[in-house]
């Protein structure tokens, strides 16, 4: 198959304008297969050579005006069209293959009643999966569907659907959209409507999920319509589509896409078991970063893929600053998660050798698969961070008024950084555009640190930059009182690189905290007072957003060798049981399990920390007896089960039915549970099996899946492998399961053998089964606990191999660069 180069969309895009789309699937054929006829009206500027794209299991014809083409001529995933100037139709009937991976069309048979449900999933050149498009995002057309769906399914789509006499579903014309937000979600959804601001809202799941959803529809619906009100309160261009479906789809590779009127969602979002506040508000924020979509994204859309973070920083801004203006009843503060979490990510990713700028040359984004890559932690987490520093130092009234320009000049078309960069300038005096070459084009992150002289009550504070970014920060000056509280003494609002240092009248600070609000994107350290100051008394800092900077940092000093890994589990005992902000706790003990114990200390050193980790969860689960805390409670029950040594303790719940003192156990937690006890090789096939008959959920399919993959045999491994990589039965939903199971740390030499088959193993199956499973691969399958110098050399080995996709290969450049970091510091 072709991929779409830059070069080959701008031409086609001087050559065509295409007006509209007449698509009609027909989803009865069966279970493999379904037929797809589309109908395309375009034009012609001048008379030339072009092609339209499709990837048929069959292709039956096509007609160029009602001429029939030569269908042999179909070239991998291209058909070429010979055009004259003027107005053209092409026709073409086809047959398309569902998918099982997350791609195209999605099929999938619930295993709990045996219903099926299909939904699309266009995003880049997928489109080509179910009908014939000229796909690329700049061509924007207006989109007609219509779906002949089986007995008792109901039909989404973009727009309002109504069930025609004849039994087909009907869907209204769209507004100009791009190919690859055009959606289609069919199945005996369970489904709750309601009406808001005069459009049609719904939320949709599979009926075996349909009691979870009802549980939630209040808080759903609730969030849905307080931030399209506050959207509507941020933006002057009205919602531009006709109504606002949200269809919570099985096996979804994203967290979810943001097709225009009919948002796809993960179905993990409609939670069958006990959650955390937190991640109650991490759906939420979801929510709201899709519904920014409908504007940036959606109604104004990116030219071509070198400008993805438009869409994604814009998202991821308005996502979290959304909740935190319109939910704080229900989620006091998004930015403490976003924090802890999500900027976590960008800083990785930011630090590895596939590191790029927020907003990449064109030049760097030749083709479509390269742009694949660009979906990470900068396009996401970094460029929200920079769009929060540019509100800083801009204000949000202009950085508002600015975006209100861009759309009211882009709306329904196309636009480019330079676009956005001017409009955003043109409600401004301040240099914007100086500002987005020096964040935007740059990649790496600074590190700010303190530094103060002086003496008595006369301190002049010092912020020296390794980097080039300017920042606006705050800087938060404490001290320590007597009962050990540091107190805020101020917050001194401070521009880097400084014109003089800030004059500071009292006592030497106890605490300087560089960033304090998190306001920009950085590392930081601290002088030699202050980093005393903050090990010792971290829990003694009243803000839980200060706390988090902190934190940030000890990981951050952790990952670049500054602070032992050791150290860092017991700063967390001697702070954590105090902690009452639970996504500090979360993301905490989550670098502690995943990054500590799993790949920074020494194997021989792991189990002490595992029992530090332990120690913590106990603590907490003392703390929150009183049934006060169900969160911070259920927080440390998941790491009570995950840092297990032994199995007693885990194995007298799972018998019970109940941790000691609550919470009983819902599946997730029975999952989790047999999961560990499979690690430690204390359970078996039987009891995996019995589980599964337990609870026959897809989500019990995969927790069996993952725990017989995780079993410490020789059969166990050699038939997980087996179903990972010689076969294609896998969904890409097992596959991850399947894969998460197979590398364990306490079975290292168990899997040895695997380690230099997997490569082979994964480019194959890249090839085979596309980028989508490839990067499941990369993902999930690589074996990331063998953390040696043989094993780095062997995979740098294999990074040259010609045959390996780019998104396995971008996947192994991460993984490797993370392996090399954990010996970094585990010889550190």
């Amino acid at each position: 198959m072709s991929v779409l180069t830059r070069d080959e969309a701008q031409t086609r895009a001087q050559l065509l304008d295409v007006h509209h789309y007449r698509v009609d699937l027909d989803l009865t054929t069966g279970d493999e297969t379904f037929q797809s006829r589309s109908v395309i009206r375009f034009t012609a500027r001048a008379a030339g050579d072009t092609f339209v794209e499709l990837k048929p299991e069959t292709l039956h014809s096509a007609l160029l005006d009602d001429e029939p083409l030569d269908i042999t001529a179909l070239d991998g995933n291209r058909l070429p069209l010979r055009l004259t100037e003027g107005d053209h139709t092409l026709r073409i009937s086809t047959t398309m293959r569902y998918s099982r991976t997350g791609e195209g069309m999605h099929r999938f048979t619930d295993p709990t009643d045996g219903e099926s449900y299909v939904y699309t999933q266009l995003f880049m050149e997928d489109v080509q999966r179910v009908f014939a498009a000229f796909d690329q995002p700049d061509l924007k057309a207006v989109f007609e569907l219509s779906v002949t769906a089986p007995e008792g399914w109901t039909v989404l789509s973009n727009g309002i659907t109504e069930q025609q006499p004849d039994g087909r579903w009907q869907a209204a014309p769209t507004p100009l959209l791009s190919t690859y937000f055009v959606c289609v979600a069919a199945g005996p959804w369970h489904t709750i409507r309601t009406e808001h601001a005069g459009l049609p809202f719904g939320i949709h799941c599979r009926r075996s999920l349909a009691a979870h959803l009802d549980a939630d529809a209040d808080e759903i619906l609730a969030v849905t319509k307080a931030c399209y009100d506050r959207y509507h309160e941020k933006f002057d261009e009205p919602y531009p589509f006709d109504s606002y479906d949200q269809a919570f789809v099985p096996e979804f590779n994203a967290g979810a896409m943001e097709n225009p009127g009919l948002v796809t969602f993960r179905d993990e979002f409609v939670f069958r078991s006990a959650v955390t506040v937190t991640e109650r508000q991490t759906r939420a924020m979801v929510v709201a970063h899709e519904m920014a979509h409908m504007w940036f994204g959606d109604l104004v859309t990116l030219r071509w893929w070198d400008d993805i973070w438009l869409n994604e920083s814009f998202a991821e801004y308005m996502g979290y600053q959304t909740v935190n203006e319109a939910c704080s009843d229900l989620f006091p503060d998004t930015w403490i998660d976003f924090g802890v979490t999500r900027k976590a990510w960008g800083y990785e990713a930011d630090q590895r050798p596939s590191t790029h700028p927020v907003a990449p040359d064109p030049e760097a984004v030749p083709d479509t698969a390269s742009a694949l890559l660009n979906f990470d932690g900068i396009s996401y987490a970094k460029g929200a961070s920079a769009l929060r520093q540019l509100v800083a130092w801009l204000g949000e009234k202009d950085f508002l008024a600015g975006i209100n320009i861009h759309f009211k000049r882009h709306k329904f078309g196309n636009a480019t950084l330079a676009d956005f960069i001017d409009n955003l300038a043109a409600a401004t005096d301040r240099d914007v555009h100086a500002w987005a070459e020096q964040w935007l084009r740059t990649t790496g992150v600074d590190t700010l640190t303190p530094r103060l002289d002086g003496e008595g009550s006369q301190w002049r504070l010092h912020v020296d930059r390794d980097g080039s970014r300017p920042h606006r920060i705050q800087a938060g000056i404490y001290d320590r009182r007597p009962d050990g509280e540091l107190a805020l003494r101020e917050r001194r609002e401070l521009d880097v690189p400084q014109e003089a240092p800030a004059e500071l009248t009292g006592p030497r600070p106890d605490l300087v905290v560089l960033n304090d609000g998190d306001l920009t994107y950085t590392k930081l350290r601290f002088d030699e007072v202050s980093e005393e100051s903050a090990l010792r008394g971290l829990s003694r800092i009243p803000d839980a957003l200060t706390r988090a900077v902190v934190w940030n940092a000890m990981r951050d000093m952790v990952r670049d060798g500054d602070l032992a890994p050791a150290d860092y589990l017991e700063f967390a005992l001697a702070h954590l049981p105090e902690e009452t902000e639970l996504a500090l706790v979360q993301g905490v003990l989550g670098f502690a399990r995943t990054q500590i114990a799993d790949r920074y200390v020494a194997e021989d050193e792991r189990p002490a920390a595992l029992a530090t980790i332990g120690e913590i969860a106990r603590a907490l689960l003392r703390r929150t007896e009183d049934g006060e805390a169900p969160g911070l409670r259920l927080t440390a029950v998941r790491a009570c089960i995950d840092s297990a040594t032994t199995p007693d303790k885990i194995a007298s719940w799972l018998d019970e039915g109940t941790v000691h003192g609550g919470p009983e156990l819902d599946p997730e937690l029975r999952w989790r549970i047999l999961a560990r006890l499979a690690v430690l090789g204390a359970t078996d096939e039987t009891v995996i099996a019995a589980e599964r008959e337990r609870d026959p959920s897809a989500t019990g399919q995969e927790g069996a899946a993952r725990c017989r993959a995780s079993l410490p045999t020789p059969e166990a491994k050699a038939a997980a492998w087996s179903s990972l990589f010689d076969s294609d039965d896998l969904s890409n939903y097992l596959f991850t399961a399947t894969a998460q199971g197979f590398w364990q740390p306490e079975q290292a030499e168990l899997v040895r053998e695997y380690v230099p088959r997997f490569y082979e193993a994964a480019v194959a199956l890249g090839d085979r089964r596309g980028p989508a499973m490839a990067e499941a691969a990369g993902r999930y399958a690589f074996p990331a606990y063998a953390i040696d110098a043989e094993s780095l050399a062997l995979g740098r080995s294999h990074l040259a191999d010609d045959a390996m996709i780019p998104a396995l290969h971008r996947k192994l450049v991460d993984q490797l660069d993370d392996l090399n970091r954990a010996l970094r510091i585990r010889t550190t």
